[in-house]
């Protein structure tokens, strides 16, 4: 099998480049010695068929989704110089079909010259490690990628594939609402001295809920100065008296990396808008909910059981269960 094709014509199946067997369960009788011959015969001539179906389109590789067999493959190599790889999933066939813009056939009769994929213009195995990876680079117009992960350890690797899932969860996120807030705690912060001043200016009890979100509010900034190893209450007076000042304290966060109070616009400590929006609607959702439960309803039947020992045999007390004090 070649390891390396420049600008290779790739033709991608769904089906299995081997004899295929009986749905049910299938009897041969065999009454001469070469009966047997025959039978293998067909089934090599079926495979063979299939494979000049193929190389009709005149192929470089060939990629299915099923298995292949030793005659299909040396049939294929042999008369087209053509590689194989089998077993392919279904997912990542539908990957290099949209990165090389072939399609994905079901019968080899059907091929056609439009189904084979043109656009790649390198396929390359290597070996990374103790695994071969095919590689195809420097397509015209390709529509997926795949990022490889290297690590020391499973742990090492499933630690970076998270920190890489997050990484492209921002970036989704930024796309799809590209707006920004300052990040470090510091709009916490902000909505935080706002809520306060707020409260004061409203009479009676219905301060307490604004003064409730604004020390709500306070937990991130609190949370990333514990974390850096700060000390949480210096940090915390300093930025809410900053955040105070007015406008020149708006964009006062902390730096978790120097656990220090800094200018998170000059230091590029930015936050996507849509988490934030969700975050805070997502928690005074919830808080109005727990609000509006006014009672616990139990259908777990209460024991009566007599101090010191086991109930009465012969007692006549049923036990009180749920509602009974209630309904008198």
């Amino acid at each position: 099998m070649k390891r390396y094709i420049k600008n290779p014509r790739i033709v991608l199946l769904d089906c299995p480049l081997e004899y295929k067997k009986g749905e049910s369960m299938t009897n041969m009788e065999f009454t001469k010695e070469d009966d047997f011959k025959k039978a293998l015969a067909m089934e090599e001539t079926e495979v063979l068929r299939m494979c000049e179906h193929i190389l009709k389109v005149k192929p470089d590789i060939v990629i299915t989704e099923k298995g292949v067999s030793d005659i299909a493959q040396h049939f294929l190599m042999q008369k087209g110089n053509v590689s194989c790889f089998r077993r392919v999933r279904k997912t990542d066939n539908n990957r290099i079909s949209r990165v090389c813009g072939a399609t994905i056939v079901n019968r080899p009769e059907e091929l056609q010259e439009s189904d084979v994929g043109t656009e790649c213009g390198v396929m390359e195995v290597k070996k990374i490690g103790d695994d071969y990876f095919t590689f195809m680079t420097e397509c015209k117009s390709p529509k997926a990628c795949s990022i490889v992960l290297r690590g020391a350890s499973k742990d090492v690797l499933n630690e970076i594939e998270r920190n890489l899932q997050d990484a492209l969860g921002v970036a989704r996120n930024v796309l799809n609402n590209p707006k920004l807030v300052p990040g470090g705690g510091a709009l916490e912060m902000e909505l935080s001295v706002r809520l306060t001043k707020m409260a004061s200016t409203v009479e009676g009890v219905h301060q307490w809920p604004y003064k409730a979100l604004a020390s709500a509010l306070e937990v991130i900034p609190r949370t990333l100065a514990q974390n850096c190893g700060g000390d949480v209450v210096r940090m915390l007076t300093e930025l809410r008296a900053k955040h105070a000042a007015g406008t020149e304290g708006l964009y006062w966060g902390i730096d978790g990396n120097k656990a220090k109070i800094v200018n998170v616009e000059e230091a590029g400590i930015w936050d996507p808008c849509a988490v934030k929006l969700q975050t805070y609607k997502t928690a005074i959702e919830s808080a109005c909910m727990l609000l509006r439960i006014d009672d616990i309803v139990s259908g777990i039947a209460k024991e009566n059981r007599h101090a010191g020992g086991r109930k009465a045999i012969d007692s006549d007390d049923e036990g009180e269960t749920f509602g009974d004090a209630r309904d008198g």
